[in-house]
């Protein structure tokens, strides 16, 4: 009897100890972790937090570094700051519903086809590169197709005697087609995943109810993939708010979109003095986006579950 209690008690003895139990080995891991994860700290805090940092202090002085609010006074009363916010918000408004129509019909008829087929795969490989697909490249590409000189623009003129005008292409129309070329395969990499969430066994059970298309699309498909519609919408939105290099290359004269004034404000050789303005400038920019965002992470929880 003895011995069998001894026996019994040997192997939670055995367990009791920290090195058998593996207590530091867990530590260990645990702190293996937390290292791995020290250059994304190290990145994010260089490239996002620091900027962000050096903007927000910057907005709050003037060229002797003292305290002052001038700079929020300009940016919300200087109607040339006032109309540059409205444009921007105006094409990324814009550009995010057209985008987000035409590329969620684009990703329905990709889902609609063979889940396995090459189709599908290479229609995904290519808005993955379409989608960063933007700057210096995709402006020339514009202007080689569409410009005053353009294949397209020559072909009308010379062969089907139509006075074809490239100006609107250096427009804020222009720079509207220009920014849908990108936003489309956005939306369909980013609306994809919840549109194959959608699953058969759901429209089999609302036509065993007697509901048809119509029904389950308004009761049961539409209500489980607004929010992900809804939060893909906030993404093109944000990503054509944000956008630089693309209208710098399509309307290179003048400063018609906030991230152009800033850059305006920032390097400018007229109006010397007006850096801390740019910065204020780039922290409503900033409060802009990280409230589009904000909404943009909340909709994404909800329509997570049923991604899943």
């Amino acid at each position: 009897m003895t011995q069998l209690v001894t026996r019994s008690a040997s192997p939670s003895a055995t367990a009791a100890g920290p090195a058998s139990s593996g207590a530091g080995a867990s530590r260990f891991r645990g702190a293996g972790n937390y290292l791995a994860l020290i250059p994304f700290h190290v990145y994010v805090g260089l490239f996002l937090v620091l900027p962000t940092l050096i903007v927000t202090i910057g907005s709050f002085q003037d060229q002797a570094g003292s305290l002052t609010l001038d700079n929020f006074k300009a940016m919300f009363t200087n109607e040339q700051f006032i109309g540059s916010f409205m444009k921007s918000l105006q094409l990324a408004l814009i550009t995010a519903i057209l985008g987000a129509i035409v590329g969620g019909l684009l990703a329905w008829a990709v889902v609609r086809g063979n889940p396995n087929g090459i189709l599908r795969q290479l229609v995904i490989a290519a808005c993955g590169v379409l989608a960063q697909f933007g700057g210096v490249m995709l402006a020339f590409a514009f202007f080689a197709t569409f410009g005053f000189n353009g294949l397209i623009t020559m072909f009308l003129k010379n062969n089907l005697g139509m006075a074809a005008d490239g100006s609107w292409l250096y427009s804020l129309a222009g720079l509207a087609v220009v920014y849908t070329y990108f936003q489309i395969p956005l939306m369909l990499i980013v609306f994809l995943p919840s549109l194959d969430g959608l699953r058969q066994e759901w429209y089999d059970a609302s036509a065993s109810l007697g509901g048809g298309a119509w029904s389950f699309w308004r009761n049961v498909g539409g209500p489980i993939l607004a929010p992900s519609f809804l939060g893909a919408l906030l993404l093109l939105f944000t990503n054509a708010f944000s956008a630089y290099a693309t209208a710098q290359a399509v309307i290179s004269q003048g400063c018609a979109l906030i991230t152009q004034q800033i850059a305006c404000q920032m390097q400018s050789e007229v109006i010397l003095g007006q850096e801390n303005v740019g910065k204020a400038l780039a922290l409503g920019m900033i409060v802009i986006v990280s409230a589009v965002m904000a909404v943009y992470a909340y909709i994404q929880r909800r329509a997570s579950r049923w991604v899943k």
